[in-house]
């Protein structure tokens, strides 16, 4: 048996059912309305994390603690609404739409001052939630649209400059404003959005590169290590395979500057055919993520998927 094949077996092995799934719909390329597909999306919805982490919400639309949506990380409303986005629950269950609507009207007169007073700081958090309001079907919410400006508009003028990072551009605002974007639709992209798609991508690969060199792009300053590892599930932060999933989704994995990043990534694969993985913050998430084999399994699924659109694999 090749190893790619044993590969796939091993995937398929998962407890995790959201890793069944997206091993047949971006591995093998089965339709979503497979039958073996659509069981693997109802295991999702009906075993494991995903309702695990939509039954401990503690009042409607939020999880511990009550109007602190930031805090407990990673457990808290914001941190489960990104963790049921990556593990594709069911976009219309009541309790995740719930959530979406908490996070909209929590944080709406913080995105209004913001926009007022040309404050483009936090575009991870603003990323983060677009990615998953997207998600939950609200793009015709007008607070949802403001979020959305402002998040374009401090990737393309200030590339995600923050306070949070000595009022330096920030890498990690960049990669998660960019998951933001890619996950609207082509027909939907203003002038805007396309702008700041181009003008981040940019940003973001001449960074990576520096990373990969472990160099950084702010003088005196350190590599964040978690940018050489393969680390899931990660949450404010990015590292070279998250930026290499958002270019999947922007279809951008030809970039003339993503090579160095995907030569790297290709050469990390064990004779055994998977990647190994790290869960830089398990003990302070849910549970349910998975234990140390199923963290390998996640970032081998991810990274395979990834070579694969680059015809590299």
């Amino acid at each position: 048996m090749k190893v790619e094949d044993l590969f796939i077996q091993w995937l398929l092995g998962s407890s995790i059912a959201t890793i069944r799934y997206q091993t047949r719909t971006q591995l093998l390329g089965l339709p979503v309305n497979d039958p073996v597909v659509q069981k693997e999306y109802q295991s999702i919805q009906n075993n494991g994390a995903v309702p695990a982490i939509l039954d401990r919400q503690t009042a409607p639309g939020q999880w511990p603690y009550i109007n602190h949506f930031y805090t407990p990380k990673y457990v808290s409303t914001h941190w489960s609404l990104m963790l049921l986005e990556e593990l594709k629950a069911d976009p219309h269950n009541e309790r995740f739409q719930a959530g979406a609507e908490y996070m909209l009207t929590a944080t709406h007169k913080d995105i209004l001052s913001r926009l007022s007073s040309g404050n483009h700081g936090w575009t991870c958090l603003w990323g983060n939630i677009v990615r998953y309001e997207l998600y939950a079907q609200r793009w015709e919410d007008e607070r949802l649209q403001c979020m959305l400006e402002l998040t374009a508009s401090s990737l393309e003028k200030h590339h995600c400059q923050c306070e949070y990072n000595s009022d330096n551009p920030c890498s990690w605002g960049a990669a998660r404003s960019l998951w933001a974007l890619a996950a609207i639709p082509q027909q939907h992209r203003s002038i805007l959005v396309k702008n700041a798609i181009q003008q981040g991508v940019d940003f973001l690969l001449a960074s990576t590169n520096q990373y990969l060199q472990q160099k950084s792009i702010h003088p005196g300053e350190k590599t964040n290590p978690l940018w050489r590892k393969l680390s899931f599930p990660i949450f404010y932060h990015a590292d070279i395979l998250f930026v290499l999933r958002v270019l999947a989704e922007l279809n951008n994995l030809h970039h003339p500057q993503a090579q160095p990043a995907l030569t790297w990534l290709q050469n990390l694969r064990k004779p055994n055919g998977q990647w190994r993985g790290s869960s830089p913050f398990r003990q302070r998430t849910w549970p349910e993520m998975g234990a140390p084999e199923e963290t390998n399994r996640w970032v081998s699924l991810q990274t395979a998927a990834i070579l694969y659109q680059a015809g590299m694999l």
